[in-house]
């Protein structure tokens, strides 16, 4: 089997990275959409959240990714105390995400939930696929917040999404199931505009993450809303 090779190139990105909120242990951060979470292998994409944030807050590490094209919170560890009590409870699924998402048409039911076994395959690198022999389980749940159209032809509706589970591009995939893939969406549907030309950027924001801060056994409940 030939080796798998990732050629993407990030363009840059010179949208700046706001810390929404700090302390001494962690950080909650708004992550812009066209950043790397993690610097790639190759040296063109050194850019990243980490490579940033690395050089104010030396020792911090990233708890958890989002998607190149996906903006919105993440949570970012001072130390690695920090980082292995909140990994122990994003790994034990303690962690609630909450994302905005435009999705292409006009969705029939005002809520739902997809349940769709997601499997890598090499064959189709970089995307996933639904696999109900060999995917791992993956559900997500939608609410329609509004349906509207975006100038004279383009049907449009804005949900929130509450993945249960944490699969790679698991909210991008559900949705192109559910028949309405997320407009900007390069990899699933939902990238082109009728009559305006491809979407500026993927339409999918984390715009809520409640989680237990590992040392004052405080309940965070951050929220941030999408830009769009």
């Amino acid at each position: 089997m030939s080796a798998i090779v990732d050629t993407f190139i990030a363009p840059p990105c010179l949208d700046e990275i706001d810390i929404l909120w700090q302390d001494e242990h962690l950080l909650l951060i708004d992550k812009p959409s066209g950043l790397l979470s993690l610097s790639g292998k190759n040296p063109q994409n050194l850019d990243s959240v980490h490579y940033r944030l690395v050089q104010n807050f030396p020792g911090c590490t990233l708890v958890h990714r989002l998607d190149f094209g996906t903006s919105g919170i993440m949570a970012i560890a001072l130390n690695k105390a920090i980082n292995a009590a909140l990994c122990r409870q994003f790994s034990q699924r303690a962690v609630s995400k909450v994302y905005s998402a435009l999705l292409c048409g006009h969705l029939e039911c005002d809520e739902g939930v997809i349940d769709a076994p997601i499997a890598k395959d090499p064959a189709l690198f970089p995307l996933m696929s639904i696999c109900a022999a060999t995917g791992k389980p993956a559900r997500s749940r939608y609410r329609v917040v509004e349906r509207f159209y975006q100038g004279a032809e383009l049907p449009l509706t804005r949900v929130e999404l509450t993945p249960e589970t944490g699969r790679t591009h698991q909210l991008r995939i559900h949705c192109q199931q559910l028949g309405h893939p997320i407009l900007g969406c390069d990899l699933y549907g939902g990238r082109e505009r009728p009559g305006t030309g491809e979407a500026p950027r993927l339409m999918l924001h984390a715009s809520g993450l409640d989680f237990v801060h590992p040392v004052s056994g405080e309940a965070i409940h951050a929220r941030h809303a999408a830009p769009f």
